[in-house]
């Protein structure tokens, strides 16, 4: 018991763990007097809370916990979380025991049980969430993380047994891949229903939206990666969906671009958008998605129309410049390294980009934590360790495929006919930290490389080892498999490597994948992936206020140093420079056969001609893919009455290019408004119609969403409209924030009865939400109170009859007025927020807003929520 004390996780790594992966029991009547359980202190339908405490007393049903702060709360057992498994050294004898359960032999068995220990004590191997929850928990759990499943039948019947087998897969906790180049275009001919169809992208719409269900009724959001390739006639159509609200809202988006493509985008070429003859007797029976293999049986192909391959790759940059998406994967490359190539292409990723798949292939997850790995007698790698880790844990991850229950028999033909496996890392920041290598410097990219060099070599070596014991995987082909880019490039560098595999075989098609793992990696305390630690101090809220505090090895740190700045080492994702992050991204991908999920941040006034460079420099280092984050979306101020071309562009209000008719009929379409008869009669008299010029300013103030641009237009010396930028395109903070500016801006622009303006001020100031920031007058609530704010900043501007403001009449103009100076502010919201990012987003788990786009994807700094699991 002492020894399950001290290795008792604490604070958000206890409430991670407790939550989403130690073991429970169902039966929350079997809770006493001393148990460590979840308890619900907030039971709201969207955003629970649960917090940790330890039972203290129990009559019948009620219950009294004593919560983690040390506050007392009485509950009743339905509302308890009661775990059977409290320590992380409970969960390790079980996985391990599952896990070497399929061991052929008692001492075989009790052999890996003990190695099994081994690499998951202190955490040196970190399995996959699912592994963690479900090894020997329910029989119903996968212990795969995500899976890819055929391109939709192009009918009906075909596109529901997908949604089907969408539905299936997320219900039991793993996320879905869907390429969607099967489905033909929109308005091609349908002769079944004699009509046209909708194309491909609404079919995604229909994924997109089964996929929120999931999100909302079931314990594991569900997750989805919709792809499509560069030559459907759809293609645009899919790059540009998410700027129009609603259609695609709960999947990730990338385009498989080929290496033709690439091409013809360097020459400035044309680009031809084809598909299938649907008139072909053979289109039903042998079309699946893959164009090359249709033209190879001589099928014909029909033109659709012909682009320039720059308009479309410009359309796919300006895109992600927006709003982070879409990503891009370089699909023709990939399968050109791919060990499947011969048997099996890769036909999408799984929700978070790391792992490339054929149809119905699954992700198999765990990641090194390298942070153990730091020899301080020896100021290196504790490279002896390091290796035999990673040699057990091959066989770890090959022994979950014959674990783990199968759903799909396609399933368990594919993953027993190939036994891909993922190994990855997390720690690398914190490792690198210990070492004092700046990440994204020379050095480290050096580094970087003997790293990953080393751990692919173990790996590949320990799966031939493997195969010598229980047979290479079915599909093997050693000439074959020998001849992908993947392993030409690893056993040029490490040739022990193919004599190991000409020896003995190979066990498994793939070994390495790096994966976010940012629950895991939260919970153990890391850095996450391969990824710079986001921020190293953040404010956490108690009863006692906002606290600063650092992550551990800054905090470390600080204590041995006080009064001192970091040093250049403790480098954060933001700091670095977007080309770095690229360039750490291909080192490491020369040693990871599967692939990468990684973000480049870049800082808000990043470019879209910086974007495109940062996405072909990704295509000429040899990455299979990219995906930027921008931090914020057009927030640059204008400051000068430049032409009208340059406003457009740069200015941080969206221009209303519609009539007011047009905002109306959406306000009524979004919000449901029901006006009766006898208003609407009246309406259009009341409402101030806006002219073509408005003199206004706009204000920046910080928010516990990040930094809000309010722009407050007059007319006729009174305020008419607001315009609210908060977030990135895409985000639900921008959503919501634009819909606060229509609605501000149709209220003052109907009527002419009292001082709208201090009766909009009066409703929305005070408003609060998950946290605040700022102290005293400079306090802000929230998004709302803000606005509250900027109104009464504005009605003092005018009062003083400010020059700067008010710079012209004869040009629509905004000048920047800086509300607070929040030098001393706390960025963002209650709880857990980092100070390195000026745009967050909502947690759909917690509701606050914490959510941050790293790795490829999302993950909540509050609560540890992660949309890739």
């Amino acid at each position: 018991m002492e020894t399950a004390q001290l290795k008792r996780l604490n604070g958000l790594s206890e409430k991670i763990f407790l939550d989403r992966y130690a073991l429970k029991d169902a039966d929350t009547n079997n809770t006493k007097v001393g148990d460590t359980v979840l308890v619900l202190t907030k039971d709201d339908p969207k955003f629970p809370t649960k917090e940790v405490g330890e039972v203290i007393d129990r009559k019948g049903k009620q219950v009294s916990v004593r919560l983690r702060s040390g506050e007392i709360v009485e509950s009743h057992i339905e509302k308890l979380t009661l775990n059977i498994e409290q320590t992380p050294e409970q969960l390790w004898d079980r996985v391990a025991g599952a896990m070497a359960s399929v061991e052929a032999t008692p001492d075989k068995k009790q052999e890996w049980t003990d190695k099994f220990r081994y690499i998951l004590n202190d955490w040196k191997l970190v399995p996959g969430g699912r592994i963690a929850a479900g090894a020997d928990a329910n029989d119903e759990l996968t212990l795969f993380n995500c899976y890819v499943i055929p391109s939709p039948h192009d009918s009906r019947g075909g596109i529901m047994n997908t949604l089907t087998e969408m539905t299936e897969i997320m219900s039991r906790g793993g996320g879905v891949g869907i390429n969607l180049s099967s489905l033909r275009p929109r308005r091609s001919i349908v002769k079944g229903v004699n009509g046209s169809s909708s194309g491909a992208v609404s079919w995604g719409g229909l994924f997109s939206y089964t996929t929120g269900l999931i999100e909302q009724g079931g314990s594991r959001r569900g997750a989805l990666m919709l792809m499509i390739n560069d030559w459907h006639p759809d293609v645009v159509d899919f790059i540009t969906v998410k700027q129009t609200m609603g259609q695609i809202t709960n999947a990730n988006l990338s385009v498989c671009v080929s290496n033709g493509f690439m091409k013809a985008v360097k020459e400035d070429l044309d680009w031809e958008l084809v598909f299938p003859d649907t008139t072909d007797p053979d289109y039903n029976d042998q079309w699946d998605g893959n164009l090359d293999a249709w033209k190879a049986k001589g099928k014909e192909v029909k033109h659709y129309r012909t682009v320039k391959a720059r308009d479309v790759w410009h359309t796919i940059i300006e895109s992600a410049w927006k709003s982070a998406e879409p990503g891009v994967v370089f699909m023709e490359y990939y399968n050109q390294m791919s060990n499947s190539w011969y048997y099996n292409p890769i036909i999408c990723t799984n929700p978070c980009g790391e792992q490339g798949l054929p149809g119905w292939g699954v992700c198999n997850l765990s990641a090194v934590n390298l942070s153990r790995f730091y020899d301080a007698k020896n100021h290196d790698v504790d490279w002896e360790d390091l290796g035999k880790v990673v040699r057990y844990s091959v066989r770890f991850l090959d022994n979950v495929i014959d674990k783990t229950p199968y759903h799909f028999e396609e399933n368990r033909e594919n993953q027993q006919g190939e036994r891909r496996v993922g190994l990855g890392t997390m720690g690398l920041a914190e490792l690198m930290i210990k070492l004092q290598i700046r990440y994204g410097s020379p050095e480290s990219m050096v580094f970087l490389d003997k790293l990953y060099g080393f751990m692919a070599k173990e790996a590949y070596i320990a799966s031939a080892e493997i195969a010598g014991e229980k047979g290479s995987f079915p599909h093997y082909i050693e000439d074959k498999f020998m001849q992908s880019g993947f392993m030409k490039n690893i056993v040029e560098a490490y040739p022990e490597v193919g004599a190991a595999i000409h020896e003995h075989g190979m066990r498994n098609v793939t070994v390495i994948t790096q994966a976010p793992t940012g629950s895991t990696g939260t919970m153990v305390g890391t850095s996450t992936g391969i990824e710079p630690y986001f921020a190293f101090e953040y404010f956490r809220q108690s009863r006692l206020g906002f606290d600063k505090q650092y992550v551990p090895i800054a905090q470390e740190w600080k204590d041995a140093n006080p009064d001192q700045e970091l040093p250049d080492y403790f480098v954060t994702a933001m700091d670095l420079a977007a080309e770095d992050h690229i360039r750490a991204q291909a080192v490491i991908q020369r040693w990871v056969d599967s692939s990468i999920s990684k973000t480049a941040n870049c800082p808000a006034d990043f470019t879209v001609e910086d974007t495109k460079r940062l996405y072909e420099l990704a295509f000429e280092l040899g990455c299979k893919g990219v995906t930027i984050y921008r931090d914020g979306s057009r927030d640059v101020q204008v400051l000068s009455t430049s032409d009208k071309k340059e406003e457009k562009k740069n200015e941080p209000v969206a221009e209303d290019k519609s009539s007011d008719d047009d905002v109306l009929a959406g306000l009524n379409e979004t919000l449901k408004v029901n006006v009766k008869p006898e208003v609407e009669k009246t309406f259009d008299k009341q409402y101030k119609r806006r002219p073509q010029i408005l003199q206004g300013a706009t204000y920046k103030i910080n928010t516990p969403f990040g930094m809000a641009y309010i722009t407050i237009n007059d007319m006729n010396g009174t305020p008419s409209e607001i315009f609210l930028n908060v977030g990135k395109a895409g985000s639900d903070v921008f959503a919501m924030s634009e819909a606060l500016g229509r609605v501000c801006s149709l209220f003052l622009r109907y009527g002419d009865h009292g001082n709208k303006v201090a009766l909009l001020v009066k409703h929305l100031k005070g408003i609060g939400g998950s946290g605040a920031i700022g102290f005293g007058a400079n306090r802000v609530e929230s998004i709302a109170d803000a606005v509250a704010k900027a109104l009464e900043l504005h009605d003092e501007a005018y009062s003083e009859n400010h020059a700067e403001v008010y710079l012209s009449a004869t040009k629509e103009v905004t000048a920047t007025v800086e509300a607070s100076d929040h030098a001393e502010g706390h960025a963002a919201a209650a709880n857990y927020t980092s100070t390195a990012s000026g745009t967050l987003d909502l947690c759909p788990s917690c509701g606050s807003a914490s959510l941050v786009n790293t790795e490829g994807c999302k993950s909540c700094t509050s609560c540890g929520y992660s949309k890739c699991g």
